[in-house]
Protein backbone atom coordinates (compact mmCIF):
# COMPACT_ATOMS: atom_id res chain seq x y z
CA UNK A 1 0.00 0.00 0.00
CA UNK A 2 1.59 3.04 -0.88
CA UNK A 3 1.88 5.57 1.67
CA UNK A 4 -0.78 9.12 1.98
CA UNK A 5 1.76 11.66 2.04
CA UNK A 6 3.08 11.99 -1.35
CA UNK A 7 6.32 14.15 -2.99
CA UNK A 8 7.59 14.34 -6.76
CA UNK A 9 11.09 14.09 -5.36
CA UNK A 10 12.74 11.24 -6.80
CA UNK A 11 15.27 10.22 -3.62
CA UNK A 12 17.32 7.64 -6.29
CA UNK A 13 17.92 10.46 -9.01
CA UNK A 14 21.15 12.21 -9.34
CA UNK A 15 21.74 16.18 -8.69
CA UNK A 16 19.51 18.91 -6.84
CA UNK A 17 16.04 18.09 -6.60
CA UNK A 18 13.41 20.94 -4.67
CA UNK A 19 9.80 20.02 -3.77
CA UNK A 20 7.47 19.38 -1.09
CA UNK A 21 5.91 16.49 1.24
CA UNK A 22 2.23 16.85 0.06
CA UNK A 23 0.05 15.76 3.47
CA UNK A 24 -3.55 15.27 3.15
CA UNK A 25 -5.50 17.16 4.91
CA UNK A 26 -8.75 18.56 5.33
CA UNK A 27 -10.50 21.94 7.44
CA UNK A 28 -13.74 24.20 7.43
CA UNK A 29 -13.08 25.77 4.34
CA UNK A 30 -11.21 22.98 2.25
CA UNK A 31 -12.40 19.63 2.09
CA UNK A 32 -9.70 18.64 0.02
CA UNK A 33 -6.22 20.20 1.03
CA UNK A 34 -3.06 19.54 1.65
CA UNK A 35 -0.04 20.68 3.95
CA UNK A 36 2.86 21.53 2.11
CA UNK A 37 6.21 20.46 3.42
CA UNK A 38 9.55 21.98 1.98
CA UNK A 39 11.94 19.46 1.34
CA UNK A 40 15.14 19.30 -1.06
CA UNK A 41 17.64 16.43 -2.04
CA UNK A 42 21.12 16.62 -3.21
CA UNK A 43 22.78 13.54 -4.71
CA UNK A 44 26.02 13.05 -6.37
CA UNK A 45 28.04 9.95 -6.50
CA UNK A 46 29.07 7.66 -3.29
CA UNK A 47 28.40 8.05 -0.19
CA UNK A 48 26.27 7.94 2.80
CA UNK A 49 22.46 9.12 3.06
CA UNK A 50 22.38 11.96 5.49
CA UNK A 51 18.79 13.11 6.78
CA UNK A 52 18.56 17.22 8.18
CA UNK A 53 15.61 17.88 9.49
CA UNK A 54 14.68 20.95 12.05
CA UNK A 55 11.33 21.93 13.25
CA UNK A 56 10.38 19.87 14.70
CA UNK A 57 8.83 22.00 17.42
CA UNK A 58 7.74 24.63 15.78
CA UNK A 59 9.04 27.30 18.46
CA UNK A 60 12.59 26.36 17.51
CA UNK A 61 14.25 28.31 14.90
CA UNK A 62 18.05 28.24 15.09
CA UNK A 63 18.00 24.85 12.55
CA UNK A 64 15.66 25.69 10.69
CA UNK A 65 17.36 28.56 9.65
CA UNK A 66 20.50 27.03 9.66
CA UNK A 67 19.20 24.45 7.17
CA UNK A 68 17.38 27.11 5.05
CA UNK A 69 20.93 28.69 4.93
CA UNK A 70 22.43 25.26 3.80
CA UNK A 71 19.76 24.55 0.77
CA UNK A 72 20.38 27.93 -0.59
CA UNK A 73 24.43 27.35 -0.87
CA UNK A 74 25.16 23.89 -1.50
CA UNK A 75 25.86 22.50 -4.99
CA UNK A 76 25.84 18.75 -6.06
CA UNK A 77 29.07 19.28 -6.90
CA UNK A 78 30.03 19.73 -3.49
CA UNK A 79 28.03 16.99 -2.17
CA UNK A 80 29.91 13.02 -1.84
CA UNK A 81 26.22 10.36 -1.59
CA UNK A 82 23.13 12.00 -0.97
CA UNK A 83 21.83 14.84 1.58
CA UNK A 84 17.75 15.40 2.35
CA UNK A 85 17.27 18.24 4.14
CA UNK A 86 13.51 19.21 5.38
CA UNK A 87 14.20 22.74 7.20
CA UNK A 88 10.41 22.59 8.94
CA UNK A 89 8.78 19.56 9.76
CA UNK A 90 6.65 21.12 11.92
CA UNK A 91 5.25 23.52 9.17
CA UNK A 92 1.93 24.60 11.35
CA UNK A 93 3.76 25.03 14.30
CA UNK A 94 6.55 27.10 12.94
CA UNK A 95 3.97 29.41 11.50
CA UNK A 96 2.46 29.51 15.45
CA UNK A 97 5.43 30.05 16.92
CA UNK A 98 4.14 27.32 19.12
CA UNK A 99 5.87 23.54 20.43
CA UNK A 100 2.46 22.12 19.70
CA UNK A 101 1.09 21.73 16.40
CA UNK A 102 -2.04 23.67 16.18
CA UNK A 103 -3.75 21.33 13.80
CA UNK A 104 -4.23 18.74 16.21
CA UNK A 105 -2.19 19.71 19.50
CA UNK A 106 0.22 16.99 19.31
CA UNK A 107 4.07 17.18 20.40
CA UNK A 108 5.60 15.94 17.15
CA UNK A 109 8.16 14.59 19.15
CA UNK A 110 5.84 12.09 20.84
CA UNK A 111 4.53 10.48 18.06
CA UNK A 112 7.06 8.03 16.61
CA UNK A 113 6.72 5.65 15.10
CA UNK A 114 3.65 6.85 13.98
CA UNK A 115 0.20 5.78 12.68
CA UNK A 116 -0.81 6.42 8.33
CA UNK A 117 -4.28 6.19 9.60
CA UNK A 118 -3.85 9.29 12.65
CA UNK A 119 -3.59 12.51 12.57
CA UNK A 120 -1.58 14.45 10.76
CA UNK A 121 1.24 14.09 13.30
CA UNK A 122 0.94 10.71 13.27
CA UNK A 123 0.84 10.32 9.29
CA UNK A 124 4.09 12.35 9.25
CA UNK A 125 5.70 10.72 11.81
CA UNK A 126 4.88 7.55 9.92
CA UNK A 127 6.39 8.99 6.62
CA UNK A 128 9.94 9.51 8.53
CA UNK A 129 9.69 5.88 10.25
CA UNK A 130 8.60 3.76 7.13
CA UNK A 131 10.09 5.88 3.88
CA UNK A 132 13.12 8.26 4.77
CA UNK A 133 14.88 6.57 7.99
CA UNK A 134 15.12 3.36 6.28
CA UNK A 135 16.86 4.74 3.14
CA UNK A 136 19.15 7.02 5.41
CA UNK A 137 22.05 6.31 7.19
CA UNK A 138 22.51 9.29 9.03
CA UNK A 139 19.50 11.26 11.22
CA UNK A 140 20.53 15.13 12.40
CA UNK A 141 17.66 16.84 14.27
CA UNK A 142 18.15 20.11 15.87
CA UNK A 143 16.61 21.43 18.47
CA UNK A 144 16.94 24.48 21.02
CA UNK A 145 14.80 24.52 24.52
CA UNK A 146 12.07 26.47 22.63
CA UNK A 147 10.22 28.92 24.35
CA UNK A 148 9.63 27.12 27.77
CA UNK A 149 13.44 25.88 27.98
CA UNK A 150 16.72 28.11 27.94
CA UNK A 151 19.69 25.42 27.32
CA UNK A 152 23.93 26.36 26.98
CA UNK A 153 24.09 25.36 23.15
CA UNK A 154 25.17 22.16 22.98
CA UNK A 155 24.98 18.61 20.79
CA UNK A 156 23.17 15.80 22.84
CA UNK A 157 22.77 11.97 22.49
CA UNK A 158 21.66 8.95 24.06
CA UNK A 159 23.56 6.99 25.87
CA UNK A 160 22.73 3.71 23.02
CA UNK A 161 23.63 -0.11 23.71
CA UNK A 162 25.08 -0.65 20.60
CA UNK A 163 28.66 -0.07 20.73
CA UNK A 164 29.64 0.90 16.99
CA UNK A 165 26.44 2.76 16.76
CA UNK A 166 27.16 4.59 20.05
CA UNK A 167 30.49 5.75 19.09
CA UNK A 168 30.08 6.96 15.82
CA UNK A 169 27.44 8.77 17.29
CA UNK A 170 29.84 9.98 20.21
CA UNK A 171 32.47 11.24 17.34
CA UNK A 172 29.61 13.38 15.21
CA UNK A 173 28.27 14.98 18.67
CA UNK A 174 31.81 16.11 19.32
CA UNK A 175 32.33 17.19 15.38
CA UNK A 176 29.58 19.80 16.55
CA UNK A 177 32.39 21.62 18.27
CA UNK A 178 30.00 22.80 21.25
CA UNK A 179 31.40 23.30 24.79
CA UNK A 180 29.11 20.38 26.48
CA UNK A 181 28.32 17.49 24.72
CA UNK A 182 25.36 16.05 26.98
CA UNK A 183 23.80 12.38 27.36
CA UNK A 184 20.23 12.95 28.45
CA UNK A 185 17.61 10.43 29.36
CA UNK A 186 13.79 10.96 28.43
CA UNK A 187 11.56 11.67 31.57
CA UNK A 188 8.76 13.34 29.03
CA UNK A 189 7.45 10.26 27.82
CA UNK A 190 8.11 8.24 24.89
CA UNK A 191 7.29 8.40 20.83
CA UNK A 192 10.51 10.66 20.24
CA UNK A 193 11.88 11.12 16.72
CA UNK A 194 15.61 10.38 17.81
CA UNK A 195 15.11 7.09 19.54
CA UNK A 196 13.22 5.73 16.61
CA UNK A 197 15.87 6.52 14.32
CA UNK A 198 18.47 4.75 16.90
CA UNK A 199 16.04 2.03 17.16
CA UNK A 200 16.73 1.35 13.40
CA UNK A 201 20.33 1.45 13.80
CA UNK A 202 21.23 4.94 12.54
CA UNK A 203 24.15 7.35 13.50
CA UNK A 204 21.99 10.50 15.40
CA UNK A 205 22.88 14.06 15.58
CA UNK A 206 20.87 16.45 17.81
CA UNK A 207 21.48 19.91 19.26
CA UNK A 208 20.02 21.89 21.91
CA UNK A 209 20.87 25.50 20.52
CA UNK A 210 19.76 28.03 23.27
CA UNK A 211 15.98 28.46 23.45
CA UNK A 212 13.58 31.96 23.40
CA UNK A 213 12.31 34.32 21.41
CA UNK A 214 15.81 36.33 21.22
CA UNK A 215 18.27 34.43 19.51
CA UNK A 216 22.37 35.79 19.32
CA UNK A 217 24.30 35.70 16.58
CA UNK A 218 26.70 33.71 18.30
CA UNK A 219 24.08 30.98 18.78
CA UNK A 220 23.00 30.75 15.08
CA UNK A 221 26.80 30.98 13.64
CA UNK A 222 27.25 27.92 16.12
CA UNK A 223 24.36 25.46 14.71
CA UNK A 224 25.37 26.83 11.23
CA UNK A 225 28.70 25.95 12.08
CA UNK A 226 28.65 23.14 13.76
CA UNK A 227 26.11 21.49 10.88
CA UNK A 228 28.71 22.11 7.99
CA UNK A 229 31.29 20.57 10.36
CA UNK A 230 29.28 16.81 11.17
CA UNK A 231 28.49 16.56 7.39
CA UNK A 232 32.32 17.33 6.49
CA UNK A 233 33.19 14.67 9.03
CA UNK A 234 30.60 12.79 7.80
CA UNK A 235 31.95 12.85 4.15
CA UNK A 236 28.87 13.82 2.59
CA UNK A 237 30.16 17.30 2.52
CA UNK A 238 33.75 17.92 1.10
CA UNK A 239 35.87 20.29 3.14
CA UNK A 240 38.59 20.08 6.16
CA UNK A 241 36.88 18.91 9.82
CA UNK A 242 37.69 21.32 11.86
CA UNK A 243 38.35 20.27 15.70
CA UNK A 244 38.14 22.11 18.81
CA UNK A 245 42.03 21.71 18.89
CA UNK A 246 42.45 22.96 15.48
CA UNK A 247 39.92 26.39 16.75
CA UNK A 248 42.12 27.07 19.57
CA UNK A 249 39.27 25.46 22.18
CA UNK A 250 39.20 23.43 25.26
CA UNK A 251 38.37 19.69 24.66
CA UNK A 252 34.69 19.08 24.78
CA UNK A 253 33.33 18.81 28.52
CA UNK A 254 30.83 15.85 28.51
CA UNK A 255 28.03 15.92 30.92
CA UNK A 256 25.10 14.26 31.59
CA UNK A 257 21.83 13.99 33.26
CA UNK A 258 20.43 10.34 32.95
CA UNK A 259 18.24 10.64 36.84
CA UNK A 260 14.81 12.24 37.56
CA UNK A 261 16.40 13.99 40.33
CA UNK A 262 18.57 15.81 38.00
CA UNK A 263 15.33 17.48 36.98
CA UNK A 264 14.15 20.38 38.36
CA UNK A 265 10.19 21.15 38.77
CA UNK A 266 8.56 24.18 40.23
CA UNK A 267 6.80 23.06 43.48
CA UNK A 268 4.00 26.06 43.24
CA UNK A 269 2.85 28.86 40.80
CA UNK A 270 5.02 32.01 40.61
CA UNK A 271 7.31 34.33 39.35
CA UNK A 272 10.86 32.52 38.37
CA UNK A 273 14.29 34.51 38.97
CA UNK A 274 17.53 32.79 37.70
CA UNK A 275 20.31 33.53 39.92
CA UNK A 276 22.93 31.30 37.85
CA UNK A 277 23.65 31.55 34.20
CA UNK A 278 23.22 28.63 32.08
CA UNK A 279 26.45 26.41 31.36
CA UNK A 280 27.46 27.39 35.05
CA UNK A 281 28.83 25.26 37.65
CA UNK A 282 27.11 24.85 40.98
CA UNK A 283 27.50 23.23 44.47
CA UNK A 284 25.23 21.04 46.38
CA UNK A 285 22.48 23.29 48.58
CA UNK A 286 23.39 26.18 46.09
CA UNK A 287 20.62 28.33 45.41
CA UNK A 288 19.69 28.65 42.19
CA UNK A 289 16.67 30.19 41.60
CA UNK A 290 13.37 31.64 43.26
CA UNK A 291 9.83 31.20 43.26
CA UNK A 292 8.18 35.30 43.48
CA UNK A 293 4.56 35.03 44.63
CA UNK A 294 2.67 37.79 43.34
CA UNK A 295 -0.86 37.39 45.28
CA UNK A 296 1.18 37.71 48.44
CA UNK A 297 4.48 39.85 47.75
CA UNK A 298 5.07 40.52 51.26
CA UNK A 299 5.79 36.00 51.34
CA UNK A 300 9.64 35.25 51.00
CA UNK A 301 10.37 33.46 47.84
CA UNK A 302 11.01 29.80 47.73
CA UNK A 303 14.90 29.14 47.16
CA UNK A 304 15.25 26.22 44.60
CA UNK A 305 18.79 24.90 45.76
CA UNK A 306 20.91 22.29 43.38
CA UNK A 307 20.60 19.17 45.15
CA UNK A 308 24.11 18.23 43.96
CA UNK A 309 27.52 19.63 42.35
CA UNK A 310 27.10 19.86 38.68
CA UNK A 311 26.83 21.95 35.73
CA UNK A 312 23.20 23.81 35.30
CA UNK A 313 22.73 23.08 31.88
CA UNK A 314 19.09 24.75 31.33
CA UNK A 315 16.86 26.94 33.11
CA UNK A 316 13.45 27.94 32.75
CA UNK A 317 12.91 30.73 29.97
CA UNK A 318 9.61 32.84 30.78
CA UNK A 319 9.27 34.31 34.38
CA UNK A 320 5.80 33.36 34.37
CA UNK A 321 6.15 29.99 35.98
CA UNK A 322 3.47 27.06 36.73
CA UNK A 323 3.54 24.20 38.75
CA UNK A 324 5.14 21.81 37.46
CA UNK A 325 6.87 23.93 35.34
CA UNK A 326 10.64 22.78 34.29
CA UNK A 327 12.82 25.03 36.59
CA UNK A 328 16.19 23.34 35.80
CA UNK A 329 18.54 20.86 34.22
CA UNK A 330 21.24 19.96 36.63
CA UNK A 331 24.28 17.51 34.74
CA UNK A 332 26.94 16.13 36.17
CA UNK A 333 30.64 15.73 34.19
CA UNK A 334 31.22 12.03 32.73
CA UNK A 335 33.28 10.34 34.49
CA UNK A 336 36.77 8.95 33.49
CA UNK A 337 35.48 5.32 32.74
CA UNK A 338 32.32 6.82 31.45
CA UNK A 339 34.41 8.28 28.63
CA UNK A 340 36.29 5.72 27.48
CA UNK A 341 33.61 3.45 27.13
CA UNK A 342 31.83 6.51 25.06
CA UNK A 343 34.76 5.77 22.80
CA UNK A 344 35.52 2.28 23.11
CA UNK A 345 34.16 -0.60 20.09
CA UNK A 346 34.03 -2.59 22.87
Amino acid sequence: MSHPIKTKIDFDKPGTQNGMLEVPHSYNLSAWSQLQIPIMTISNGEGPTVLVMAGNHGDEYPGQIAIMNLMRTLVDKEILGRIIMIPILNVPASRAASRLSPLDGKNFNRCFPGDPYGSISDVLADYLTTVLFPMSDIVIDLHTGGRGVYFYPCAHMHMVDNLEQRKKMVQATEAYNTDFALLYADIAGKGLLPVEAENQGKIVVTTEMGGGEVVSSGIHRLCQDGLKNVLIHFGVLQGEVLTRESLGMAPVRWIQALSQEDYLFAPESGYFEILVEAGSDVSAGQPIGALHFPERPQRNPELIVAPSSGVAIAHRGPTLTRQGDLLFCLAHDVSEECRADLHSKD
